[in-house]
């Protein structure tokens, strides 16, 4: 069923278990060419033992990965090259469905990460080149100022991305679909990838 307001596409007889995760995954997924662009929550091990977790923008599903891009010299970015492993969580508040993936984390090459940079709107490319922390540190005037500089300064350029545009790929190795149900138990259908391939198990929500 097509879900109004919002992406993606349920299955019909949501209490099927289909073989394939991903496929089921794309489905409640934007396509990548679609330019509607989910916030999803993503979650790391942090370099002093406790996790950190973070709203990031998910730039595609590509069948097979969930990408998304980000700085460079984020703590992210750090905490993964400590530690390849992630989580992301995408949720779907109005129709009681959540999406959690686990797996493997790996970074982009610098063409696959520059060929997303283009299709971001005006502001996010401004971002890129702005979001420092010693511009944080300012007053917000001065934040605003050095952002309507660096704008005027580049007039209706298509911008290039920044030297720390980076890129990364989550590669699921456990996916959890969650369904909400007002007339009865919550269900999860939990699958997690071994040398033979997927396995899966419904769990209680």
């Amino acid at each position: 069923m097509t879900i109004p307001g919002t992406f993606g596409r349920d299955q019909d007889e949501t209490d099927a278990a289909p073989e394939d995760p991903l496929a089921l995954m794309g489905s409640w997924l934007p396509s990548p060419t679609d330019p509607v662009k989910p916030l999803m929550v993503f979650a790391t091990a942090g370099l002093d033992g406790y996790p950190n977790a973070r709203n990031v923008l998910l730039s595609a599903f590509d069948g097979t990965r969930l990408h998304f891009h980000t700085e460079a010299r984020s703590r992210k970015a750090a905490e993964l090259a400590a530690e390849p492993r992630a989580t992301a969580v995408l949720v779907w508040p109005e129709h009681a469905r959540q999406l959690v993936v686990t797996g493997d984390v790996e970074a982009e090459t610098p063409a696959e990460a520059a060929a997303v940079y283009p299709t971001r709107t005006r502001a996010l490319q401004l971002l890129a080149w702005l979001n420092t922390d010693e511009l944080a540190a300012r007053p917000v005037a001065e934040r605003r100022a050095a952002w309507a500089a660096f704008d005027a300064a580049h007039p209706g350029q298509p911008l290039e991305p920044p030297a720390t545009w980076a890129g990364y790929a989550l590669t699921p190795r456990r996916i959890a679909f969650w369904r909400g149900d007002t007339e009865g138990p919550s269900n999860r259908l939990v699958y997690t990838l071994g040398d033979g391939g997927w396995t899966l198990e419904r769990k209680a929500g």
